[in-house]
Order: structure tokens, then C-alpha cells, then sequence
């Protein structure tokens, strides 16, 4: 009897993998940014307080807090799947779409918190912000990962 050929599989299994590890990674870029703006808003004093004192400052900080908390629990899902292994395409994707949008949220923050300082050498804030947002875009899209949840999720027709 003939063996099947798996390679494809092989393939997309890789992908899953290739997934929940970038999620890792903006999943750790997200942290660093929500520690680096923390840590500014406590410092910075403007008219005499911390601007962290601030509820406009202190919610998008904490929003993004909760999303790459919230990020982090469908990483250990895929990867918990995987490690099953266990069909775990879509918790991959939704990992790194959902920890490339709480990265990229956290850095948004940290970078209008900073104000000008946030495009400093010395604060690093700009070179990470530029790092993150290449999540949005690669290795897969954040619309090719939208399509995959419509089509094999949500059952909707192929988009495209």
C-alpha cells in the first residue's frame, strides 16, 4: 500500500508553529512597551503630578495591558494544541492576529505618552515601534488571518 503523502500538512503544521511564535514575540514586545510607558508615567511630571495620574493616560496603558494579557491565553491554547497534536490553525492565527494588535496598541501608547522623548535614541521606543508594526503585515496579514476565521471558523464563503 501506497503511503500518503503528508507534506502539505507537514507544511501548515509549520505555519501553526511559525504562528504562536510570533504571537510570543509581540506578546513579549507588548510587555516591554507597557513596562517602558509604566515606568514613564510614573516619572514624568508635568503641572506639578504624574502624568500617570492621569485616567487619559492610565486607560489605553491598561487597555493594552488586558489585550496582551488576553493575547497570551490564545498563545498557550495554540501552543497547548499543537503540543496535542491537535488541529490548532485557528487558535494560531487568532494568537498572532490578537498579540500583533495588543503589540501594536501597546505601542502606540508608549510612543504618545513619550511625546517627543518617544522618538529619542537613547529611550529605544521608536525602533521597537517600528518592529511591531511589521505584525500587522507579516508573516501573514491580519486580513488573511480575518479570512481564515470567516471561511473555515465561522463557515463563511471564501472571500477571495
Amino acid at each position: 500500500m501506497a503511503r500518503k503523502a503528508r507534506g502539505f500538512k507537514y507544511i501548515l503544521d509549520g505555519l501553526n508553529a511559525e504562528r504562536t511564535l510570533i504571537a510570543a514575540e509581540c506578546i513579549g514586545d507588548g510587555y516591554w512597551f507597557i513596562d517602558k510607558v509604566t515606568a514613564y508615567a510614573k516619572e514624568r511630571v508635568v503641572f506639578g503630578r504624574p502624568i500617570g495620574q492621569n485616567q487619559g493616560v492610565q486607560f489605553p496603558i491598561a487597555e493594552s495591558y488586558i489585550e496582551i494579557e488576553a493575547a497570551n491565553l490564545m498563545r498557550f491554547e495554540a501552543c497547548r494544541l499543537f503540543d496535542a497534536h491537535k488541529p490548532c490553525g485557528a487558535q494560531a492565527n487568532m494568537a498572532k492576529y490578537l498579540a500583533a494588535k495588543a503589540s501594536w496598541e501597546a505601542a502606540n501608547a508608549c510612543i504618545q505618552f513619550h511625546g517627543g522623548f518617544g522618538f529619542a535614541n537613547e529611550y529605544d521606543v521608536e525602533r521597537k515601534f517600528r518592529e511591531t508594526r511589521l505584525y500587522q503585515v507579516a508573516p501573514i496579514s491580519t486580513n488573511l488571518i480575518l479570512s481564515y476565521v470567516a471561511e473555515h471558523v465561522l463557515g463563511l464563503p471564501r472571500s477571495f
